[in-house]
């Protein structure tokens, strides 16, 4: 078991010094990109399309047809994201109940209950 642990702090304390090396090599390529006159002259082109290209899709996002689509994707993705809570609570109360992380499909074949973890600061 401390091996284990030992395993997780040391690849936890990797990821954040690689985390930290890379902020500044970010922030180095942006001040190169922010000084070449070719990509900040291309950049100021395309923030001017983008601005024309904003005010058309508002324009168009207006219409009712429109607004009547958006409503549907937001309720959708609404139905989406509760159901996929609830199946994440179920499948976890599957694998407790039956000691399985295998549970049988409607074809015949067999779906495997997989769950990604990651480590955040407690108190």
């Amino acid at each position: 078991m401390i091996e284990l642990e030992n395993l997780i702090n040391a690849h936890n304390t990797r990821l954040q010094n690689l985390e930290k090396e890379l902020k500044p090599l970010k922030e180095m390529l942006a001040d190169m990109l922010g000084n070449d006159e070719e990509y900040v002259a291309a950049d100021q082109e395309s923030k001017k399309i983008g601005k024309v290209k904003a005010l058309a899709k508002k324009k168009f996002l207006a219409r009712p047809e429109a607004i009547a689509l958006i409503d549907k994707i937001k309720d959708f993705s609404y139905q989406i994201k509760e159901i996929k809570i609830s199946l994440s609570d179920y499948l976890g109360q599957y694998m407790r109940e039956n000691n399985t992380n295998q549970l049988p499909a409607p074809d015949g074949t067999f779906l495997k209950i997989i769950y990604s973890a990651k480590l955040v600061k407690g108190e």
